[in-house]
């Protein structure tokens, strides 16, 4: 049989699936293919990480590089250290021998303890899947659904004191130096102190011919001045104070400038007490949230949680999380995720919330220069021009250059916290100099690669996807910057490979590109982004969020540069809110349409690799059942007493059935599931009621890291009707 894999996640994407995979895998298996699954969840990870599971990851990492890859890719935690510890713990008391999360290891031991659980947080999982760039689009359905049926947008005033601080100068954009590989090497990261002696920072490190390497660092005491006035600004404007980080993915550089905040923010505090909370292994990284519970045992617990009530009324007023428990936006930094909190807060006509539960303009601190001008922009054109009309707006689909572990995402194990001034050097095999950095002891260094093939791919898929949709594309680089030079040299070098008459492709700056993608988009006008690592992450929640309500509901798929497929289902942002409601009320309010477009494509995929019709079949009903779904707006209700969730796979799996039974290509296949549909239509009334009916008590799954198997689909499986049906089937 053909296969298709399916990814086993986390959160609510996990939960989702518990659900919807007992539907796909029924109707596949009657075309002929297999689903089959492999759990790269957070807690699969770890115990991968010790041998105690297999390594599913590594596995498809390694499929990803083959032509026959058919990979369905689910949101999944990108881990801060908080995340980490929390699911070591439910692994531990579920009887997993896993040591604990070392915070400064001293012992070969704890340092290869370390090195494992380090393998495993932020974003591990996308560099070793993402073989390939990544075509990001609203789908026709999705974009026809949100101007029939317009979501709410907020009010933008034109003296809304929202605004951007970012630093400018002194940080990561501002230090960056560039250089392009001529051929095969090795290089070394090396700091030379100023007395002479050299500290190897990372050795072994191939590169190819082509590839674009790429060194800077933020001053650090530039940043802490930054902050400390961003603060005070704040304060003096009357203004929420918003701290805007990736602190999952740039897993090393972001939870350090985040524990900087959290430092500058209470400065009282950490001049007092500082000593104690070290000695208490107590990291301002891990946020506000860890510190408040760690105190609780210290002596000093009760004088630290009187400075930090203090801290937060001499301050100016924090945007809050939820202010209703008191999580202000420094609580933990992975609450706070720039590619989710700032579309939201530009949806919302420039507020979030403050610590009396009610919106409120904010300064929204986005510490690099790097793409802080793209947030800017928008905010600015808000300002002018006021909301965006979700009814008459056009889109912005992205060509994001990723594969290969391209640009930042791909600096993890090259970002160093310096410990002690000198020069950051790499060096060739021959011991030439390529970048040097005079630095300071803390100051945040990073080195990242970009590898020429997937620079070439993804030009070529700008070019074809400009061809196919009729549409304008702007790459979004900046000369001014040193990484972006290179890129545009490559970008004019590797269009002439193409058929690009009649074809609008520019190069902008992030900040120009922006503001001239948003002045279409009020006329109805599309435009793609094509766009480097991290501005992909970022524009591919920005506009979906601002033109169909969320970014869940995208297509999302990334032509592996070696002929397979992976199909990423949508972001995951706000998964950790919906387990929530779930465990509280038994109520899930996330929405699989990303699944249902991932799943089309990856079956219209799989029927041109594996020439098997009854895939087609199954990818050209699968698009007319969610069209039906949208027409007839069955995915999940805003409140409790509407169909959730599981309501939703029901009534897909239903509308999916029917395409099946009336569809031509495949009497036999028609044959097959019209007795199915009759009878999911006939008990409709019936499996809703039993799906229904569980709402508004608190659900066990048994655990949220790892939920229970045998918990979970009980919780997500509650129609008996259902089930059976499937089950004859």
């Amino acid at each position: 049989m053909a296969t298709i894999i399916y990814t086993h996640t986390d959160e609510a994407p996990l939960l989702a699936t518990y659900s919807f995979l007992p539907i796909i895998q029924a109707y596949a298996a009657k075309a002929g293919v297999e689903v089959e699954t492999r759990d790269i969840s957070l807690s699969g990870r770890i115990l991968a990480a010790f041998d105690l599971a297999d390594d599913a990851l590594a596995e498809l990492g390694d499929l990803a590089t083959r032509p026959e890859a058919n990979i369905i890719k689910l949101p999944n935690i990108s881990a801060s250290v908080p995340q980490l510890k929390a699911a070591i713990k439910e692994l531990q008391e579920k009887g997993h021998a896993l040591p604990d999360y070392p915070e400064n290891p001293t012992t070969d031991e704890e340092r290869d303890v370390r090195a494992r659980y380090d393998k495993v947080k932020g974003s591990a999982v996308n560099p070793v899947l993402r073989e390939g760039n990544s075509d990001r689009r609203a789908p026709a359905a999705v974009k026809g659904y949100a101007k029939k049926y317009p979501h709410r947008m907020g009010a933008w005033s034109s003296d809304s004191k929202t605004s951007v601080a970012t630093m400018g100068k002194d940080d990561f954009r501002a230090n960056e130096q560039s250089v392009v590989i001529p051929e095969a090497d090795t290089l070394t990261i090396v700091l030379k102190a100023a007395d002479g002696t050299e500290t190897v920072l990372k050795d072994g490190l191939a590169v190819e011919a082509g590839e674009v390497v790429d060194a800077t660092f933020m001053d650090v005491a530039a940043l802490r001045r930054f902050l400390t006035e961003q603060i005070a600004r704040a304060k003096a404007d009357d203004v929420l104070f918003s701290l805007h980080m990736k602190a999952t993915m740039m897993k090393v550089s972001d939870p350090i400038i985040f524990g900087h905040a959290v430092q500058a923010f209470f400065p009282a505090l950490f001049e007092q007490y500082g000593e104690q909370l070290a000695a208490a292994g107590v990291s301002p990284n891990d946020g506000l949230g860890g510190l408040l519970s760690a105190v609780k045992d210290l002596p000093e617990g009760e004088a630290i949680e009187a400075a930090v009530k203090q801290g937060l009324a001499e301050g100016p007023r924090m945007a809050m999380v939820d202010d209703r428990k008191g999580i202000t936006n420094l609580h933990v930094p992975s609450d706070v995720i720039i590619d989710a909190s700032m579309p939201a807060m530009i949806r919302i006509g420039g507020h979030m919330w403050g610590p009396d539960g009610k919106e409120a303009d904010c300064l929204a601190v986005i510490p690099d220069s790097s793409y802080a001008g793209v947030y800017s922009a928008v905010i600015e054109d808000c300002k002018k021009n006021g909301a965006y009309d979700p009814a008459t707006m056009g889109s912005v689909p992205n060509v994001g250059l990723m594969a290969r572990k391209a640009e930042e995402y791909g600096s993890h194990d090259k970002t160093f916290e310096i410990p002690t001034a000198g020069t950051v050097e790499i060096r060739n095999a021959a011991g030439e100099v390529l970048t040097s950095h005079q630095v300071s002891e803390g100051d945040i260094w990073r080195a990242c690669q970009t590898k020429d093939e997937p620079i070439r791919d993804w030009v070529k898929l700008a070019v074809t996807r400009a061809r196919a949709s009729s549409t304008p594309a702007v790459f979004w680089l900046d000369e001014t910057r040193a990484h972006d030079a290179n890129l545009i040299e490559k970008v004019k070098a590797y269009l002439p490979e193409h058929d690009t008459e009649g074809l609008t492709i520019e190069i902008m700056a992030p900040a120009e590109a922006c503001a001239f993608s948003v002045e279409r988009i009020r006329k109805g006008e599309d435009t793609i982004s094509v766009t480097g690592n991290v501005l992909r992450d970022y524009n591919t929640d920005l506009f979906p969020i601002l033109e169909v309500g969320t970014s869940a509901k995208m297509l999302s798929i990334v032509p592996l540069m070696n002929g397979g497929g992976l199909f990423e289902t949508g972001a995951g942002g706000s998964a950790p809110k919906h387990v929530q409601q779930l465990l509280e009320e038994n109520y899930l309010r996330w929405d699989s349409l990303g699944e249902f477009f991932a799943l089309a494509a990856s079956f219209e995929h799989l029927a041109g690799y594996a020439d098997n019709r009854g895939a087609q079949v199954l990818a050209d009903t699968l698009d007319a059942a969610t069209a039906t779904f949208l027409e007839e707006d069955k995915s999940p209700t805003r409140k409790i007493g509407g169909i959730d969730n599981r309501g939703s796979h029901f009534y897909l799996a239903m509308y999916w059935a029917q395409e099946l039974a009336k569809q031509t290509a495949d009497p036999a296949l028609a044959e097959v599931f019209a007795p199915l549909a009759e009878k999911l239509a006939a008990a409709e009334d019936t499996i809703v009621a039993e799906l229904n009916g569980v709402q508004g008590h608190p659900a066990d799954v048994g655990g949220y890291y790892r939920p229970v198997d045998e918990k979970a689909d009980a919780v997500m499986r509650p129609s008996a009707t259902l089930n059976e049906a499937l089950a004859a089937f």
